[in-house]
């Protein structure tokens, strides 16, 4: 198993101080399991012989004490289990979620989204399982059987070592038997849980694409073929549990019959008496429930080493040279000066800048390999000062989207980019950000009302002033039409329109107070007509204070940029506006 993997698993297990009191409470629930068998069947045997009550009271408090304890300490142990289980899910959830940050959003732009989701919620919800189903109740279950084996040995040795090979020899024969029919099974649920996620998403976003094209039976045949899939490794490991569970309640039958030939001599020769023959015929049934853990265990051991593996690869280990790395206190020696703080509304400089996107995985590793030699946006000079507006035009291809993600520093870059003459390596990705915002072609809107897609951008707004801001990207009387704040916008932004998404995505960055806007292709989504006059309103709306760099392939009404920047695939090149 890859060492990520192994981390994983690892870091699925509870502290010491957390796990420990689920496991002795499962000591507990185990030893009162096998104590009220014990004391029951004692109990019985002896109240046959009609003794005088008294001998019998002890038998009959041990026996109620017995029951209600281990249904006391099974509830406590499941409770204190399950607490630090879920305690380490979010910790490992966290993990993951800060993995993925410094990769956001171009190093993830690959991944199927459906899958990426089934690992970050299915396959770490599976990890529950390292704590609940294999090192907890195998470390109880060691215990009880340790000390259980002790009270029988003790009682009779013969009967101990007959149970003994009893046990052994049907967890071995219920371990096989999960291995034989369900080894492929175990590997292939969480693949297969994640293949199916994403065949859904996937569907579900081009649903109204692939019902256009009459497409959509396809995707509906693959989702089925997948899910009979998943359905078939589903049965295979129920029936290998269900067999697994069957086989341990034979082997406690069997191991009662292999206690009884054994203690049979002892009675027959008056060593030992009636009751304590009972004890040793019962307390077999009890030892081989607490050992079904084990075979359990070993069957949960596959699916979380599967999960676990899944997990560790949600992420790439190292963050690919397309991507700006965050620069860490080890990367600058403490006797540098520390980076100036950047002004208000900086001055950018670009020069030689070049990028290209993360490489992704092809068949033909040389195409792969040529593709990523290729940059998405060739060598640039551009200067923006601060408060300036400049149109970036061009074909599609030529790097527009690429510049945009250099800016707000998604994508790593050659050459050199400067803001206020400090290069933007020097800055923390995360603080070139609270500079340079981007408005993207789509923007993304969350599945929540108007006020929720946009107090996250400043948590502290009140709802004047989110109604302020989108009055001042011409929203009011939208919003007042809509009922207000409350008024919802759909999954991705589906019950508005795309000039009203671009509206309430430059609201948004308003309130983020951003000094410098890129504005990436925002007629992109909009009825021609209107185009000319969206863009003088979101430029308005940002106002002379912040430098714009607006993005668009087909231009911006005359007057409304200070000058324009064309790119032209491997050259950019500048031309004066029109009058």
């Amino acid at each position: 198993m890859p060492d990520r993997s192994r981390s994983v698993l690892r870091q699925a297990v509870p502290p010491v101080r957390r796990l420990l009191p689920s496991v002795l409470l499962g000591v507990l629930a185990g030893l009162s399991s096998v104590a009220l068998l014990a004391s029951s069947a004692w109990l019985i045997a002896r109240a046959a012989e009609q003794p005088p009550i008294l001998f019998l009271s002890l038998g009959v408090v041990g026996v109620r004490a017995f029951a209600i304890g281990r249904a006391v300490f099974r509830y406590l142990e499941r409770l204190a289990g399950h607490d630090a289980a879920f305690r380490q899910l979010a910790e490992i959830r966290v993990g993951v979620f800060e993995r993925m940050l410094p990769l956001a959003p171009d190093g993830l732009a690959s991944s199927r989204r459906g899958d990426l989701l089934s690992r970050f919620v299915g396959d770490v919800d599976e990890l529950q399982n390292v704590s609940l189903r294999i090192v907890q109740p195998v470390a109880s279950a060691a215990i009880v059987l340790a000390a259980a084996f002790a009270g029988l040995a003790w009682l009779a040795p013969g009967a101990a070592v007959a149970v003994a090979v009893v046990l052994v020899l049907g967890i071995g024969g219920a371990v096989l038997a999960q291995v034989l029919l369900a080894a492929r099974a175990d590997d292939r649920l969480a693949p297969l849980r994640g293949e199916l996620q994403a065949a859904i998403v996937e569907h579900v976003q081009a649903l109204d694409v692939l019902v256009a094209f009459d497409a959509a039976a396809a995707g509906r045949d693959r989702i089925r073929r997948l899910g009979r899939d998943l359905e078939r490794a589903t049965r295979a490991r129920a029936s290998a549990v269900g067999l697994a569970a069957a086989a341990m309640s034979a082997v406690g039958a069997f191991a009662a019959a292999a206690s009884l030939g054994a203690a049979q001599p002892l009675l027959d020769g008056g060593r030992i008496d009636g009751p304590t023959f009972a004890v040793l015929c019962l307390v077999p049934l009890a030892i081989a429930e607490v050992a079904a853990a084990i075979p359990v265990a070993l069957g949960s051991l596959r699916v979380v080493r599967a999960s676990a593996r899944r997990v560790a690869d949600a992420v790439p280990d190292s963050v690919p040279p397309e991507i700006p790395a965050r620069p860490t206190a080890a990367d600058r020696d403490a006797s540098e000066p520390r980076v100036p703080a950047m002004r208000r509304v900086p001055t950018i400089e670009l020069r030689g800048a070049s990028a290209r996107w993360p490489a992704v995985a092809v068949d033909d590793p040389t195409d792969g390999a040529e593709a990523s030699a290729l940059p998405s946006l060739a060598p640039l000079d551009l200067d923006l000062a601060p408060g300036e507006r400049v149109l970036v035009t061009g074909p599609s291809g030529a790097g527009k989207t690429t510049l945009a993600h250099v800016l707000v520093r998604f994508l790593e870059y050659g050459g050199s980019y400067r803001l206020d003459g400090v290069e933007a390596r020097e800055h923390d990705p995360r603080e070139v950000r609270r500079v340079v915002g981007l408005v993207e072609q789509r923007p993304w809107l969350f599945d929540e009302d108007l006020r929720q897609n946009l107090v996250f951008a400043r948590d502290t707004a009140t709802d004047a002033e989110l109604l302020d801001v989108l009055d001042r990207v011409g929203l009011a009387e939208w919003v007042a039409a809509r009922g207000g704040l409350d008024s919802r916008v759909g999954e991705r932004g589906e019950l508005v329109s795309g000039g009203q998404a671009q509206r309430i995505a430059l609201a948004r960055a308003m309130l983020a107070d951003f000094p410098v806007l890129v504005l990436d292709e925002p007629t992109a989504s909009v009825d021609p007509a209107q185009a000319d006059a969206l863009l003088r309103d979101l430029l308005a709306a940002a106002g002379r204070e912040r430098t714009v760099l607006l993005i668009s392939h087909t231009g911006a009404p005359a007057g409304l940029v200070d000058r324009t920047i064309e790119l032209a695939g491997n050259a950019a090149r500048r031309r004066p506006d029109l009058p």
